[in-house]
C-alpha cells in the first residue's frame, strides 16, 4: 500500500506523483519470478500510475500485457477482474466507450454473482456506471447506482471516496439527461452540494476529485436557473443578439 496510499493522511497519491511511484514499484519487484503475487501487484501500480499521469497510450500497453500475464499465470479471479476493469478505463481514455462498456459489463455481473455486497462489487458497479453516462444511457446508470449507492454506503461508509464518486456520477444521471424533469435538477444540485463539502472536508481544496465535483455543481446550477428562469433566460440570449447585430 506505500505504493499507492499516504501513510499519514491515507489518501491516494495522484497526479504525477502517483506515476512516478508506479514506475518506482514496478522496479522494486520487476526482478521476481513472473508469477509473484507482488510483481504481479508492481505490474498494476504501473498501470494505474500511467493512467494518473494521463499516459494513456502507455498505460494501454502495460494493462494489455498485465491481463495477458495474470490469464497465463492462473491468477485468482479478483485479480483479473480488476485488471479488465482497468483496462476498460484507458479504452474509455481512448474514446473506445462501447469496448469499455462491454467489459465494465462484464466484471460487474460476474462480481455480483461471485462476491454480493463487497467492495470489488461495487467498484465494478461504480465503473459500470460510468462507462453508462458517458454513452448518455443515463436510465440504465441510474438503475445501477440506486441499487448500489445504500449498499456502498452500509458497506464502505458515507465519506468514502467510491460512495462519493457514486452519488456524483448519480447526480450526472440527472442533470445531464435530456428528459430530466425540474425535481431531478434540484435533486442533482442538492446531491452535489452535499457531497462537494464530504469531499471538501474530506481530501481538501486542491484533490482532483474536489476540482471536478465543483465543475459539475456549476453545471448542475446553471441547468436548473435556466429551467426555473426560462424568460429570464430569454431575456439575456436576445440582448445578447441585440449586442452581437450592433458589433456588425
Amino acid at each position: 500500500d506505500r505504493w499507492d496510499t499516504c501513510s499519514l493522511c491515507k489518501q491516494q497519491y495522484h497526479g504525477v506523483v502517483r506515476c512516478a511511484l508506479g514506475w518506482a514499484c514496478w522496479k522494486t519487484y520487476l526482478g521476481r519470478p513472473e508469477a509473484d503475487e507482488i510483481r504481479c501487484n508492481a505490474m498494476n501500480q504501473l498501470g494505474l500510475g500511467l493512467t494518473a499521469a494521463n499516459h494513456h497510450e502507455a498505460a494501454l500497453s502495460v494493462k494489455q500485457a498485465e491481463l495477458s500475464m495474470l490469464r497465463r499465470v492462473g491468477a485468482p479471479v479478483q485479480n483479473i477482474l480488476g485488471s479488465q476493469s482497468n483496462l476498460a478505463m484507458t479504452y474509455r481514455a481512448f474514446g473506445q466507450h462501447e469496448q469499455a462498456l462491454d467489459l465494465q459489463r462484464e466484471v460487474y455481473s460476474v462480481c455480483l454473482r461471485l462476491f454480493g455486497e463487497h467492495q470489488h462489487t461495487l467498484l465494478a458497479a461504480n465503473n459500470y456506471a460510468s462507462s453508462l453516462v458517458k454513452l448518455q444511457r443515463y436510465q440504465e446508470a441510474k438503475s445501477v447506482l440506486r441499487k448500489m449507492i445504500p449498499v456502498s454506503r452500509r458497506v464502505l461508509g458515507e465519506s468514502e471516496e467510491l460512495t462519493l464518486k457514486m452519488r456524483w456520477i448519480y447526480a450526472r444521471t440527472l442533470f445531464e439527461d435530456p428528459g430530466a424533469t425540474l425535481d431531478d435538477l434540484r435533486e442533482a444540485v442538492t446531491t452535489l452540494e452535499n457531497t462537494e463539502r464530504t469531499v471538501r472536508r474530506v481530501f481538501g481544496g486542491a484533490h482532483p476529485d474536489t476540482v471536478e465535483i465543483e465543475g459539475r455543481l456549476l453545471l448542475a446550477r446553471a441547468a436548473l436557473r435556466a429551467r426555473e428562469t426560462p424568460s429570464s433566460e430569454a431575456d439575456d440570449l436576445a440582448r445578447l443578439a441585440a449586442r452581437l447585430g450592433r458589433l456588425r
